[in-house]
């Protein structure tokens, strides 16, 4: 770590928002925002990358938090939780390496295979980085998993390690998380990205919906609110910036999750398809500025604490 700590660095941006963190569109007083979603990669580094595509000429460049801190916001940011983007072990040191020159970086959420023998040697070397926060599961294969006395052993490993596990996925995926939930009560879940459900401003999956309201019986499943710009599948950044687009879906996870189990993320890069930067903090900042001080500020910024348990650690 240089010559600012974390817990420092949090600290200045707070008070001071806006020299620090990223670009304001606006004035500076207002929630101190984690921002718990966002990608960084070097596509040039050798070997490449796995992921984005070389062919994917918008995400396919050097992304990193300098590039997030240049874009204009609403509100600036005080700090980011990284989520994994590659599905090999050592970019889990890649974004460790980055967070170690960078306060900015206050958790990851990395990526180790879960119910293989490498899997506890992997833990352990990870774990003694306090900025390694847990890691994400790309819920694709999750109700195979969920039948893997491997994957649950390894799993119980993460939980007793006190790290978190993301779950990226469609709506099929929160009957599975709902799953692993009860089983293993002790692990705190996050679903990514509303479970990714199409958003076109009328037509609400009912599936979706009652899927949404099962899972969040659990209390250690917490919501990402994030992916709103992308599930209107408006890929030329052109997204509705209107927060009464997206409504509905905002009013069932918060009927659901309430004010204490939502946090915000941008998914940036990803999201800048769909929509700025700006757009993206200003949908979440519009709606549960309107339910009242408390729940914004849970929402940008303490719930994340207590899911992602940087503030504990650094």
């Amino acid at each position: 770590m240089n010559t600012i700590t974390r817990r420092q660095f949090i600290a200045t941006a707070a008070a001071a928002a806006g020299s620090i963190g990223c670009k304001s569109v606006a004035p500076s007083a207002g929630p101190v925002i984690i921002d718990t979603h966002t990608h960084f990669y070097d596509p040039t580094r050798p070997g490449g990358v796995p992921w984005p595509p070389a062919s994917d000429q918008l995400l396919s460049r050097t992304t990193l938090p300098k590039h997030y801190r240049a874009q204009p916001v609403r509100r600036p940011v005080t700090a980011t939780v990284v989520v994994e983007a590659s599905d090999l072990v050592e970019d889990n040191q890649f974004i460790l390496d980055l967070a170690k020159d960078d306060p900015f970086i206050v958790g990851f959420s990395g990526n180790l295979p879960l119910g293989t023998p490498e899997f506890t040697s992997h833990l352990k070397r990870f774990t003694q980085n306090p900025l390694w926060s847990g890691m994400r599961h790309r819920g694709r294969d999750l109700a195979k998993d969920l039948q893997s006395p491997e994957f649950i052993r390894d799993v119980k490993r993460l939980a007793d390690a006190d790290r978190q596990l993301d779950v990226l996925g469609q709506t099929p995926v929160l009957d599975q998380t709902d799953r692993l939930a009860r089983q293993i009560p002790d692990l705190r879940l996050v679903i990514d990205h509303l479970a990714n459900t199409r958003i076109d401003g009328k037509n609400m999956d009912p599936i979706w919906e009652s899927e949404i309201r099962k899972v969040a019986r659990n209390p250690n499943v917490y919501m990402k609110v994030s992916g709103l710009v992308e599930g209107t599948g408006r890929r030329n950044a052109d997204a509705p910036a209107d927060v009464e687009f997206y409504r509905p879906w905002l009013d069932v996870v918060w009927s659901a999750f309430g004010e204490d189990r939502l946090v915000y993320g941008s998914n940036w890069p990803v999201s800048s398809r769909f929509a700025p930067l700006t757009t993206v903090q200003s949908l979440v900042h519009d709606y549960f500025s309107a339910k009242g001080e408390r729940p914004l500020r849970k929402v940008f910024s303490e719930n994340a604490r207590r899911l992602y348990h940087w503030r504990d650690r650094v």
